[in-house]
């Protein structure tokens, strides 16, 4: 960059390569700093005085391509840091299913739980808002209704689940996340799961974890997509069994252990995963407050698969 002096940078890809192409925007216009001084939490400088920032996404599921987030990952310390303001957001996103027809099953399976994920989240997070509520909630039905179809090759759903994963974008940008991206984030980088897929594993434990707070916004999400409960709790209940039936339909892991993650590697991790997890800026604006041994018992029930009682 610093070579040819672009005053367009263009990120094309999923978003590994457009979170990587936004941080060194960052770069090429303050050459003077580090990558130490513009991860989270330290604030960015103000950019678009060299160039501005087109996003082409080739996958249908981060989001980067709308959002004002980067996550990189420091593959020497096994270390996923992220990068945050509105700065990064990029001045064009150019939303093109055609670019997804090429993707394989799995990264349809991955990058859409990806998506329904980041709906979730930001529709239950404390963060969440009149204007993101609807986005939220639209990219979680779109997402039900047409990840299947994807995953099978069908054209027109690859589409849907291309916008669908800018509309959750959209939500997540201003009505943030929550824990299940802050346990796949730490995971993530130790055992190279993919964000996606990790994602996927986490969100029937973490809905069960934070049901306890306040299960009402779970069940708008439920009755919305049609499921069946008498009470918030049983439709709750219905939506994580509706996430699970999603993840074996894709053949998506439910456990750790499926994943192939070894137990004694698994154990010597934990407490490193779960104090890094529960600093992680997406867990501020989870609805449940949590700490550390929260974090390690939920990493310890998606590794053996058992039922998030606490």
């Amino acid at each position: 960059m610093e070579e040819f002096q672009p005053d367009w940078i263009v990120g094309v890809g999923g978003g590994s390569p457009i979170d990587a192409a936004k941080a060194m925007w960052v770069l090429y216009e303050n050459p003077e700093l580090t990558f130490e001084q513009i991860k989270a939490p330290n604030p960015l400088p103000v950019l678009r005085k060299k160039a501005r920032f087109a996003a082409l996404s080739t996958t249908s599921g981060t989001g980067t391509d709308v959002s004002p987030f980067s996550v990189i990952t420091d593959r020497d310390k096994d270390v996923k840091y992220p990068v945050f303001g509105y700065e990064i957001t990029p001045d064009i996103a150019i939303v093109d299913p055609e670019l997804t027809y090429s993707m394989p099953p799995n990264i349809v399976a991955y990058t859409g739980m990806d998506t329904i994920t980041h709906g979730i989240e930001a529709y239950v997070s404390l963060a969440h808002n009149p204007f993101t509520d609807p986005l939220a909630m639209q990219s979680v039905k779109m997402v039900v209704d047409n990840v299947e179809k994807s995953y099978a090759g069908d054209k027109e759903a690859r589409g849907e689940m291309h916008y669908a994963q800018a509309i959750a974008g959209m939500a997540f940008s201003n009505g943030f996340l929550g824990i299940v991206h802050s346990l796949a984030h730490k995971s993530g980088a130790i055992f190279g799961i993919p964000h996606g897929l990790a994602n996927a594993l986490y969100l029937p434990y973490v809905i069960d974890f934070n049901k306890k707070a306040d299960a009402s916004r779970f069940a708008e999400i439920a009755r919305m997509l049609g499921l069946k409960g008498n009470t918030e709790g049983e439709l709750t209940d219905a939506l994580t069994e509706e996430i699970r039936r999603l993840n074996r339909a894709m053949d998506i892991p439910l456990t750790l252990e499926e994943f192939g993650i070894d137990q004694k590697e698994f154990e010597k991790n934990l407490d490193k995963m779960a104090a890094g997890a529960v600093e992680d800026p997406c867990t501020p604006a989870n609805p449940r407050e949590v700490t550390a041994e929260d974090l390690k018992k939920i990493y310890i029930a998606a590794f053996n698969g058992d039922k998030v009682d606490f």
